[in-house]
């Protein structure tokens, strides 16, 4: 059956997405239609951040694209080699917090030792930093997004751990987001399952999908990468099929497959 996935590519080395390659194991044909674009921004102040370790009590990255800023700030090779010699080792004697495996694997890419790789949302996030996280006057730092959810710092503050964030990116629709959805469906029809990798992927596409679908969208199986996501598209008086149990490809497949049963 045919599966669309409405998410950006991996991130990294060529070679098939995780999670087409994963559908594909069980028969499946599945497309992957980027939804989000990303502006980097106040890197220059993120940059000095990154550099005074000794202000904060740690790190925390909840996407790729804030690790992608962080790559971005050491392109200066003289930048580079002091994070290296000893930045990092500094950071890294500290707590460097994230949430899922793509994130975690481009933080080990900084150098960078990740915790929580596993905890998959900032409510199980929150908890693991509190269980974790000794009282501190200094400030846990975290580099986010424009539009990211108000879970994770009011969670924090509210058990009392300081948090410092700084906006590193904003987040848009795809500019060609409407045109590839449009030709996906000329070309191929309804596909049996959607797959929604966030809140914003959903707000920003939905739409579309709605007018696409037209009388046959009740009959698509829509899925969500975690609960965040669900919500959002329950909140549209969407029904979702299936919530992936963990972030993860493998997890994301194995739900898919359940409800296309």
């Amino acid at each position: 059956m045919r599966v669309l996935l409405l998410k950006e590519p991996r991130e990294g080395d060529s070679g098939p997405d995780p999670y087409v390659k994963e559908l594909a194991s069980y028969g499946h044909t599945a497309k992957l239609i980027p939804v989000l674009s990303f502006k980097l921004m106040s890197l220059n102040t993120l940059l000095d951040k990154l550099f005074q370790p000794d202000k904060y009590g740690g790190l925390i990255f909840t996407s790729p694209r804030a690790v992608e800023a962080v790559n971005m700030c050491l392109k200066v090779e003289e930048r580079k080699q002091e994070w290296n010699s000893h930045v990092k080792d500094k950071w890294n004697a500290k707590s460097i917090y994230v949430v899922g495996k793509t994130t975690a694997s481009l933080v080990q890419h900084l150098g960078l030792v990740p915790l929580g790789e596993d905890t998959g949302t900032a409510d199980v996030l929150s908890q693991f930093i509190f269980d974790r996280q000794n009282a501190s006057t200094l400030p846990l730092f975290f580099p986010c997004g424009s539009i990211k959810r108000e879970v994770l710092p009011t969670a924090l503050r509210e058990n009392g751990v300081l948090l410092e964030t700084l906006t590193v990116y904003e987040t848009a629709p795809h500019p060609d987001l409407e045109n590839n959805l449009t030709d996906y469906f000329t070309e191929q029809g309804v596909p049996a399952s959607i797959a929604f990798f966030s809140p914003s992927g959903f707000k920003f596409c939905f739409e579309t999908v709605r007018r696409l679908s037209s009388e046959q969208l009740n009959q698509i199986k829509f899925s969500a990468i975690g609960p965040t996501t669900a919500e959002a598209m329950m909140a549209e008086g969407l029904s979702v099929s299936c919530c992936a149990e963990k972030p993860t490809a493998e997890h994301l497949a194995a739900g898919i497959v359940k409800a296309l049963e």
